[in-house]
C-alpha cells in the first residue's frame, strides 16, 4: 500500500476516535476533537496532492479517498444531531446529496467512464471542513466557560451561547447550501451518465 492510501486509512481510522472524543464529555474535549478532525482533514489534502505528483493513484485511492470524506464529514454531522447541535433536515440533504453523486459515481464506473470531480464538489468540502471546525471551537469556548477557565456572567454566558448557536447555524447551512449547489451542477455535468442508465 503506497503513502497517500495509507493516509486514506489513517483518516478513516482517526474517525472513531474522533466521534468519541466529540460524544464523550471529558475536560477539552471539543478541542481533542477538532484537533483530530484538523489532522484527518489535512490527510485529505495531503493524500491527493502526494498521489498525483509522486503518480500514486490507484484504483483503491479512487474508491477509498471520497468515500473517507464523506465518513468523516458525516460522522460530525451525525454526532451535531447527537449534541443537539444542528437540525436533522440539514444532514438528511446532505444525505440525499452525497448517496446521488456516489450513484452516478458507480454506474458510470460500471460504464468504463470516470467521473471527474469539479470545483464546487472542492468548495463544498472546503466549507464542510470550515462549519465543523467552526462548531467545535465555539461550543470549545463555551465548553471553557462552563469550566470556569473563562470566567463570565450568567448574562455574558447566554450572549455568547446565543452568538454561537447563531453563527453555528450559519455556517452549517452554507456548507449544506454549497452541497446542493455542486450536487445540482454535478448531476447536470453527467446527465449522459444517467441517460444511458
Amino acid at each position: 500500500m503506497n503513502l497517500p492510501n495509507k493516509l486514506t486509512v489513517l483518516r478513516i481510522l482517526l474517525v472513531p476516535f474522533f466521534v468519541a472524543s466529540l460524544l464523550i464529555p471529558f475536560p477539552h474535549h471539543y478541542l481533542v476533537s477538532c484537533l483530530i478532525f484538523i489532522m484527518a482533514s489535512v490527510t485529505d489534502c495531503l493524500d491527493g496532492k502526494l498521489a498525483r505528483k509522486r503518480n500514486l493513484v490507484t484504483d483503491f485511492g479512487k474508491f477509498a479517498d471520497p468515500l473517507a470524506d464523506k465518513i468523516l464529514v458525516i460522522s460530525a454531522f451525525v454526532c451535531f444531531i447527537a449534541l443537539g447541535i444542528t437540525d436533522p433536515v440539514m444532514v438528511i440533504i446532505v444525505l440525499i446529496r452525497e448517496f446521488t453523486v456516489t450513484s452516478i459515481r458507480l454506474v458510470a464506473a460500471s460504464q468504463g467512464k470516470v467521473v471527474a470531480a469539479n470545483i464546487w464538489g472542492k468548495v463544498k468540502t472546503v466549507s464542510q471542513i470550515i462549519a465543523i471546525c467552526a462548531v467545535m471551537f465555539s461550543s470549545y469556548i463555551l465548553e471553557l466557560m462552563d469550566l470556569n477557565i473563562i470566567s463570565v456572567s450568567s448574562e455574558v454566558y447566554q450572549q455568547f451561547s446565543s452568538g454561537f448557536m447563531v453563527m453555528d447555524q450559519i455556517f452549517l447551512w452554507v456548507s449544506t447550501i454549497f452541497a446542493v449547489i455542486s450536487g445540482v451542477i454535478y448531476v447536470m455535468d453527467n446527465k449522459h451518465v444517467i441517460q444511458d442508465w
